[in-house]
């Protein structure tokens, strides 16, 4: 059977559409009432407001293969605002987002703490924070095999910007490795269970790091050298035995592995303070375990 249908315009009509009606207000920005721009007592300082979940494609430099890579960043982007000013203007945090997109954004510091002064000043603002997260991948090789696959980390980067102060700069890294448990290999007559784990790093930076180190390789190494054994996105037979055969050797409960990575992360000049997080999968129980560790030099 052929339907008959109205035309498009009497469709809009059958579900709600009316007329346009008339237009009185002002249509040129300058005619327009500026209300994020009001002065009076509006009650507090707000400490940050913003914009949040804003994704962008950007440009990430890595001393892993692949060296360049093309990915998709989720920034969040605010300033405080005083008490006698209503409100941001939201625009503009998406405008500067704009202008560097186009200029192709790469994610190192010097890009970002430009970025972030000239945002303080279009907002004319005296701080700006910045956090972009985005995924890093690097390729991986099987320790046999030599086959290459790529592995992937969710990486983080912080910039909390003051005229007065300057800059403060924050890392964080998420990466994947594979633990065997201790207690289980102790106890047990053929084998012992093991899980995957995620070590989360948070490191805040001195003034003595340069874009010159590559602070992703530098975290994932520091997690990585102390599991049980590395994840691999690609093992043949003779890989699948060298690293069970390593995990094996290589127990480590969560308690281990922070103070490990601790102990790393507390050896590198250019890191002040930081948090280190593991958290296992465990494959004997629903719940997972969970360690963390934080220090400031």
């Amino acid at each position: 059977m052929i339907i008959k249908l109205p035309s498009k315009e009497e469709r809009h009509k059958l579900f709600g559409s009316v007329p346009p009606g008339a237009k009185i207000k002002p249509t040129t920005k300058n005619g327009m009432k500026d209300l994020q721009n009001q002065k009076n007592k509006f009650l507090f300082d707000i400490n940050q407001v913003g914009i949040s979940n804003v994704k962008q494609p950007v440009n990430v430099h890595s001393s892993l293969f692949p060296n360049q890579q093309t990915t998709i960043a989720t920034f969040t982007l605010t300033s405080s605002l005083p008490y006698d000013k209503k409100g941001t203007n939201m625009s503009r945090f998406v405008e500067q987002l704009e202008q560097y997109r186009r200029q192709g954004f790469i994610l190192d510091f010097s890009t970002l703490h430009d970025f972030v002064k000239t945002l303080s000043e279009r907002l004319e603002q005296k701080d700006t924070q910045l956090q972009v997260e985005f995924p890093w991948f690097y390729e991986r090789k099987g320790p046999s095999s030599d086959l290459t696959g790529l592995n992937h980390t969710q990486a983080k980067m912080k910039i909390n910007y003051t005229q007065e102060h300057g800059f403060k700069d924050e890392v964080s890294l998420t990466c994947g490795i594979t633990t065997l448990c201790p207690c289980s290999k102790e106890i047990s007559e053929y084998s012992a269970h093991n899980q995957r784990g995620y070590v989360t790093m948070n490191a805040q930076l001195s003034s003595d790091y340069s874009d010159d180190i590559d602070w992703k390789q530098v975290l994932l190494h520091a997690a990585e050298s102390n599991a049980s054994a590395y994840i691999h996105p690609i093992l043949k037979r003779p890989d699948e035995k060298i690293v069970t055969e390593q995990a094996y050797e290589n127990p480590r409960f969560v308690e281990d592995i922070v103070r490990l990575v601790a102990a790393d992360l507390y050896e590198i000049d250019w890191i002040k303070g930081f948090d280190v997080e593991c958290r296992n999968e465990e494959s004997i129980h629903l719940h997972d375990a969970i360690a963390l560790l934080s220090i400031k030099k």
